[in-house]
């Protein structure tokens, strides 16, 4: 009995075994394999049947339904398998087509590039070889050029470039000048008004400078009194005076020649009070001398408390009154100083009143500008520095000190009214008819304007007219061209204002003009 059951669990065993083997290698076998395994199952459960029929039914009717609802499951899950495998089947065959179609493609699409590449390289081929034969025409051609030109490609390139350079240039200063042309009129337009006003109203005489003086005798027999003895009168007053006194036969006169005005005027005076009183040796001439000299600065303190009551300024030192009124007698290029100086205090007051400034510290800087010029004792100092410290030393303002210094740009401005003085002093001192030149000076002022004009490259002939105040330069028209005309101008008026030294302003004007000159015969 045990034996028998061991045979039918056996049997039991290898027919549940042969079902789950069935089971996970059913995928890789076909139909026919599942049906040999069937029968192999029932053969299989034949045996087990035959061999258990001594076993009690109802463990056969157990094993029977057991292999019937595995069998179920099995068929199921062999017909689900079935199916995925085909349609497995049907997308691999979608996939073959599909892959088929694009390899076609592929292979088209690369006969298609291979076929545009050859074309490219004939078309490089044709590109390279016109290249070639481009660069040999070019070659060929500035060849020619060179030839014809007479250079070669790099004096050319470097001609151009320079030419280039040369009217960008000109150009640039074309518009530098429109540049300060438009920023003058703009920045001037309110001063010129007051300018112009204040020179109206403050226009004065100018004194003639020379360095002689005559003095009218009577009769010419006072000349030998003068004179005297073996010269010992006129030695005397020379001596005295530091004048020279020339006498020659001009009738009824006698010249006084000194460069100091101040001793010039003493010399007339004494002679005057020596002809009237009749008089005349060494011992009276000295005292004669000594009471005018004495008298001459009684005058020019008075000219000067005089000068500064009517300009309204006050608190000045003594010392400054005086040097002022020693400016009446000293000019500058024809224009009296204390004059001058009288006019740009009166300019320096409007022109700050305008401008909503202290009209009256502006009047004073503008009196004592020039007190440089009138030194007691011979300087090397310019007479703007030396007027600033003598302004410092008699206690004026540090705005006045700085004016009086920086009117000719030699110390750094450092208050409003300093280019207010400096303004005046130009307007004052260039004003048509304000100042007079030595025949000597104005001579070579007008050579030295010419020449520094016939200088430049171009230039055929140049005239200063209008006594200076304006430059005609004619021009080679074969060598200068009309922008280097506009150049020329702006250049020769730069160099004169920083190389030369002269009062108002220069106005340069070039002239270019071609002709074409025939003669019938």
């Amino acid at each position: 009995m045990g034996s028998s059951i061991a045979i039918i669990i056996t049997g039991l065993l290898a027919l549940v075994a042969g079902i789950i083997a069935g089971k996970f290698l059913f995928a890789k076998n076909t139909k026919q394999k599942l049906d040999e395994a069937e029968l192999q199952s029932q053969k299989i459960l034949a045996d087990a049947q035959t061999a258990a029929e001594t076993l009690k039914k109802e463990k056969l009717l157990e094993a029977k339904e057991k292999f019937v609802q595995l069998k179920a499951e099995h068929d199921k899950e062999v017909l689900e398998r079935t199916r995925k495998i085909g349609e497995t089947e049907n997308r691999l065959k979608q996939k073959e087509v599909s892959s088929n179609q694009k390899e076609q493609n592929l292979d088209r699409q690369t006969k298609e590039i291979e076929g545009i590449k050859e074309t490219l390289n004939r078309q490089i081929e044709v590109v390279n070889t016109k290249r070639t034969e481009l660069e040999k025409h070019q070659e060929e051609h500035i060849r020619r050029l060179e030839k014809v030109a007479g250079l070669t490609a790099e004096e050319a390139k470097t001609q151009l470039v320079e030419s280039l350079k040369q009217e960008a240039h000109t150009q640039a200063l074309s518009i530098q000048q429109e540049i300060l042309d438009d920023a003058k009129q703009k920045a001037n337009k309110e001063a010129r008004k007051i300018i112009i006003q204040t020179i109206q109203r403050t226009a004065a005489e100018q004194a003639i400078e020379n360095s002689i003086t005559v003095f009218n005798l009577e009769s010419d027999e006072i000349k030998g009194q003068i004179i005297g003895r073996e010269g010992r009168n006129i030695r005397a007053i020379e001596a005295v005076t530091g004048v020279d006194l020339i006498v020659d036969d001009t009738p009824e006169a006698i010249v006084l020649s000194s460069f100091d005005p101040l001793r010039r005027e003493i010399a007339r005076l004494s002679l005057q009070r020596l002809v009237a009183d009749g008089r005349i040796h060494p011992a009276r001439i000295e005292e004669v001398v000594e009471k005018t000299r004495r008298q001459i600065e009684e005058q020019i303190m008075d000219i000067g408390e005089r000068t500064v009551i009517e300009l309204g300024i006050h608190g000045l030192h003594k010392e400054l009154v005086r040097i002022v009124g020693k400016m009446r007698f000293r000019s500058s290029y024809g224009q009296n100083l204390l004059m001058h100086s009288r006019e740009v205090a009166n300019l320096c007051g409007i022109m700050a009143s305008e401008l909503g400034m202290n009209p009256k510290l502006a009047k004073r800087a503008g009196l004592l500008h020039d007190i440089g010029k009138v030194p007691d004792e011979e300087t090397e100092l310019s007479h703007a520095l030396l007027g600033m410290k003598l302004a410092e030393k008699w206690g004026e303002n540090p705005a006045v000190v700085n004016a009086v210094g920086a009117h000719h740009d030699e110390v750094e401005m450092q208050y409003v009214i300093s280019p207010i003085v400096q303004a005046c002093d130009a307007i004052s001192g260039a004003r048509p008819g304000a100042r007079r030149e030595i025949m000597q000076q104005y001579l070579q002022r007008i050579k030295d304007l010419e020449n520094l004009a016939v200088a430049f490259p171009g230039v055929e002939k140049a005239y200063a007219i209008q006594a200076g105040r304006e430059l005609r330069v004619i021009v080679e028209a074969d060598r200068v061209t009309d922008n280097d005309s506009d150049k020329l101008s702006f250049e020769i008026a730069q160099k004169i204002q920083t190389e030369m030294t002269y009062p108002g302003q220069i106005k340069v004007t070039v002239i270019r003009e071609k002709r074409a000159v025939n003669v019938a015969r």
